[in-house]
């Protein structure tokens, strides 16, 4: 576990029935268990021993019950920080940005985080769909922060302010996730109808909170979502409840043996056939699984707006090459390129004067502060690249801690 989780510890409390116990072995190294216990893939549970020739234990689900368990109990607010404190200015309120503010509240710092966006929690608000992580789980938390004295700064463009954020603060953290999308060079990119992944998400989350029509919508098309990764499944997922008509999901990947098979990979890392909410849920509804393994997109065929989509299997002897005389075409009005993501805007770090991040070593300091300027760090998928939610919680714990020796 990238946070460091003690999983098979608690689990072992849960099965004694301890739960209080299990609860607080839990919030030891991870602060935001109603996050990870929803949205997490739990690559924990593909390398739990048992799942060679059982299914693996719950760990996902043992998470998410725990942390329900603590709200229901009540999470007390932080000692808010006292006045003289060091300011900390957090660019970003998703995984990362809510993470390093909590850690450095609680340890006595005053902090002020600024999100460009109307409401707080970044990816966990706008890039995950409500099904999968209801907004009321992202609102309570953003509000026990706003207790504990956590400032929220939103509707702002920190590029347009920097040079006030960066004479007012002791510290300046930049955490605004990995947002610049991977992009498919293809014949027809230009054609209405396709779409980045994140864009999509993010309108599908906003029609709901504004109450209007989505202007993405996927009712009664054909959607061809590019892309394996969880992205890709939310966006399966999300497509299903706007009443598509059907949903093809491409991957250039090969498809995974099934985890009976998965002792033959054994002592390698298992990756093993499974499927998310959304590929479970387009089989109930049409009968088989959306995806479509070991194919890459070769382009894209319309008027003014997508028809189609033109793919051709690929093989894996070897070196992987495309397989002549596979290519053809298949429909779609709706196409969603969820490729990942190169990483965060550069011209944010400009502006903060520390060009682009650096993604190598160990520091999260990007600039030294100095009597005029404040200390400037990064931390999460603005440091890292794309990553895991966790994965980003534990980086940005990390650079609360590496701030906190710079200016405490």
């Amino acid at each position: 576990c990238p946070l460091h989780n003690l999983i098979p510890e608690w689990n072992d409390i849960i099965l004694s029935g301890n739960w209080g116990h299990a609860l607080s072995r839990l919030l030891k190294a991870n602060s935001f268990p109603e996050f990870t216990g929803r949205v997490c893939p739990a690559p924990c549970e593909v390398a739990c021993n048992l799942g060679l020739h059982d299914e693996a234990v719950t760990i996902h689900d043992n998470e998410r019950l725990l942390s329900d368990l603590a709200w229901e109990r009540g999470i007390e607010p932080l000692a808010p920080a006292d006045v003289s404190a060091p300011l900390v200015s957090v660019v970003g309120s998703g995984p990362a940005g809510l993470a390093v503010a909590w850690e450095l509240a609680r340890r006595g710092m005053r902090v002020r985080v600024y999100e460009k966006d109307e409401l707080p929690g970044g990816l966990l608000m706008y890039g995950i769909p409500s099904m999968k992580l209801p907004k009321e789980v992202v609102e309570r938390r953003v509000e026990l922060m706003r207790q504990s004295g956590i400032e929220f700064i939103c509707g702002v463009d920190a590029m347009q302010i920097a040079d006030q954020l960066l004479r007012e603060s002791d510290a300046v953290v930049l955490a605004v996730g990995a947002g610049v999308p991977r992009d498919v060079a293809v014949e027809g990119r230009e054609l209405s109808g396709v779409h980045f992944a994140l864009e999509y998400l993010d309108e599908v989350t906003r029609c709901v909170l504004e109450d209007r029509p989505a202007a993405i919508d996927a009712a009664g098309k054909d959607v061809v979502v590019i892309g394996g990764g969880d992205t890709g499944v939310d966006c399966v997922a999300c497509a299903l409840r706007q009443g598509a008509k059907s949903v093809t999901q491409v991957i250039r990947a090969q498809c995974p043996p099934p985890s009976r098979d998965a002792h033959e990979l054994w002592p390698a890392p298992r990756g093993v056939y499974q499927q998310g909410y959304g590929q479970r849920e387009a089989e109930e509804l049409f009968g088989s699984d959306p995806r479509i393994w070991s194919t890459d997109t070769m382009g894209f065929a319309g008027g003014d707006s997508v028809e189609a989509v033109r793919i051709q299997e690929l093989s894996y002897d070897g070196a992987r090459h495309l397989v002549e005389g596979t290519l053809r075409e298949i429909p779609a009005q709706l196409v969603l390129i969820a490729k990942g993501f190169l990483g965060a805007d550069s011209s944010l770090f400009e502006a903060f004067g520390v060009g682009d991040v650096e993604r190598t070593g160990d520091t999260h300091l990007l600039r030294a502060g100095d009597e005029d300027r404040a200390a400037v760090f990064a931390a999460g998928d603005a440091r890292m690249g794309s990553t895991l939610v966790a994965t980003a919680i534990a980086d940005a714990l990390a650079c609360a801690g590496e701030a906190y020796s710079v200016i405490a």
